[in-house]
């Protein structure tokens, strides 16, 4: 697989990685021994770069890495995230960036998973109450110990990511970014290349909304996608219709609707490296031949007037989720 850069952090990846946040939580009905079978297969077929947090599962996707990583550490770029401190059981969230924070949460994850170090550690969400310089001075600290290799930010605004990079390098942001959600080209992927972080680009599916496969009805009860204002029913059938667009240009290319939507991406720059989440091997494999789709200027010009910014109905997340978000 072609391989791209993590900022100027000197680690390569493939160029498309795999988000595993849905292995352990929010999408429905969990099966670790289909994760794991998806998680050796996407390793078998080039992708590196493998996205957690301390968050998902309250710890169980971290676990879930940790067994993958068995024998294979130096084959995988891991990235993780802390930052969202959650009630077991609840959607409800507190943001915590304190330094002694940081250092507890870092020991946590490496014991979870098993690692003596977080190749890309990302400060998950912002409390502005806490001085950014206090967080990026106790993760410098833990790049100076080893115990991690490279620091990344989670949905900042420009003005946060230039001022964090002033302190000490940020290799990588990430923030959702798909055909649904255009919101970083308002400012962040510029900031990101000012300063020479990559941008990974999470939900690039737009939560598999734009796959066409997904609707109301086929989500299971636990699915948290059932309270995303996006999906509810004053909203979606306006979405829907972005679904339909996407379609039928995917149609007209001769790929899947998934395959278009990240050979969109793909095409926004050699520093964006679009990080899908799955836990089944087909949707995997579909993900992976958008790789093979060549856009022309043409093609790239004529996606993006149809599903300009600002185009999906509904906030991103309800008002709970939105904490910390754009810091």
């Amino acid at each position: 697989m072609k391989q791209r850069s993590i900022g100027q952090s000197g680690l390569q990846v493939g160029a498309l990685g795999l988000g595993c946040m849905g292995m352990s939580e929010f999408y429905g009905e969990t099966d670790d021994a289909q994760s794991l079978a998806t998680l050796e297969h996407a390793l078998d077929a080039g992708v590196t770069l493998f996205d957690t947090a301390d968050a998902y599962g309250f710890g169980a996707n971290e676990e879930l890495l940790g067994r993958f990583l068995r024998g294979k550490r130096e084959r995988v770029t891991l990235a993780t995230k802390f930052g969202l401190v959650r009630k077991p059981g609840s959607y409800e969230r507190r943001v915590d960036n304190s330094p002694a924070y940081i250092r507890s949460a870092c020991e946590a994850s490496l014991r979870r998973m098993g690692v003596e170090t977080i190749d890309l550690y990302y400060i998950h969400r912002l409390n502005l109450e806490t001085p950014l310089e206090d967080s990026i001075g106790a993760l410098a600290e833990l790049v100076k110990a080893g115990k991690v290799r490279a620091i990344g930010l989670s949905e900042v605004s420009p003005a946060t990511l230039r001022r964090a990079a002033a302190l000490h390098p940020i290799a990588a942001v990430q923030s959702e970014y798909s055909l649904w959600t255009r919101d970083p080209e308002q400012g962040v992927l510029q900031a990101c290349r000012e300063v020479g972080a990559a941008f990974c680009a999470y939900s690039p599916l737009g939560r598999g909304f734009l796959t066409g496969q997904v609707t109301s009805d086929s989500l299971d009860a636990k699915d948290f996608r059932r309270s995303n204002p996006r999906f509810a029913e004053e909203n979606l059938q306006g979405n829907l219709r972005i679904v339909e667009t996407v379609k039928a240009l995917a149609a007209e290319k001769g790929c899947t609707p998934a395959q278009l939507a990240l050979a969109w991406l793909l095409a926004q720059g050699e520093d964006v490296i679009p990080i899908p989440g799955t836990k089944r091997i087909r949707y995997l494999d579909d993900n992976l031949g958008a790789l093979k789709v060549a856009l022309s200027a043409e093609e790239l010009a004529r996606i993006g007037a149809a599903l300009p910014i600002g185009v999906a109905a509904g906030g991103r997340y309800t008002e709970e989720g939105m904490k910390g978000l754009n810091a």
